[in-house]
């Protein structure tokens, strides 16, 4: 069975203020699938992400489709509704409110409600019981703090999963945890996960089919990221675009 488009993003420009991040992007995401983006640093990565989940000092113009709806003039709590999130670089601290009562806001519980024993067990696999009691973020290292977050996303039942950098600051453990944890929940939720990395280390985790590649404005998608993250650090970003065989531009 051909699987349906999750995202499709068709003639994106992107600015801040006065200044042009991004033109003419285009990018369609299927359901049930794992997807890696690279790029060099500076070419609009975060930006792209921003304008999906609609920051609202970002102007856009161009389309942002989520299950075929069109969402490009939606706000970002429109979006979030919609099963759309996502885990940035360095999650806050947040002194006086308690990881355990983040976790049930995300499962629409009030602070009084006990966890299910499906969800314990869920926390107790993120290795994060410990820390319930504890000061959203505020001492957890680096893995923890982006096991929190990913546990979080999983909670409020994403359909869309991005994730910006995971494996930037996290301990190998954590990082392990993350990627399988991150696979499994797309393989039993029928989701999809956009993952941002540089590092290339949580492709070893992950059973991610696709590439994406944006590079001067222009996402390539390739297959076989592992392969792809190779041949990036050996040739480049405008050396690896240039193995045309083996790409295409903006479908993946």
């Amino acid at each position: 069975m051909k699987k349906m488009s999750l995202l499709e993003i068709e003639n994106l420009q992107v600015k801040i203020e006065d200044k042009t991040i991004l033109k003419d992007i285009n990018l369609r995401l299927r359901e049930k699938e794992t997807y890696v983006l690279f790029g060099p640093n500076g070419s609009g990565k975060t930006t792209l992400i921003n304008a999906i989940i609609g920051i609202p000092s970002y102007k856009v113009s161009g389309t942002i489709k989520f299950r075929g709806e069109d969402i490009t003039n939606k706000t970002i709590d429109e979006r979030a509704n919609l099963g759309i999130s996502v885990g940035f670089q360095d999650p806050p601290a947040i002194t006086g409110v308690k990881l355990a009562n983040v976790l049930k806001l995300c499962l629409g519980k009030s602070p009084k409600d006990k966890f299910s024993a499906e969800e314990t067990e869920r926390i107790e696999a993120f290795g994060l019981t410990e820390f319930l009691d504890r000061d959203f973020n505020v001492g957890f290292s680096g893995g923890e703090r982006k096991r929190a977050e990913v546990l979080q996303m999983m909670f409020l039942k994403t359909q869309l999963l991005i994730f910006d950098e995971p494996d930037s600051g996290v301990d190998v453990e954590s990082l392990k945890l993350i990627g399988v944890e991150i696979q499994k929940y797309v393989e039993r939720s029928g989701s999809s996960a956009l993952i941002v990395t540089h590092q290339g280390g949580i492709l070893d985790f992950l059973n991610a089919k696709h590439a994406c590649v944006l590079l001067d404005s222009k996402i390539h998608c390739f297959k076989e990221p592992k392969k792809v993250y190779e041949e990036l650090k050996v040739k480049g970003y405008k050396g690896c675009i240039e193995c045309q065989e083996r790409v295409t531009e903006g479908w993946c």
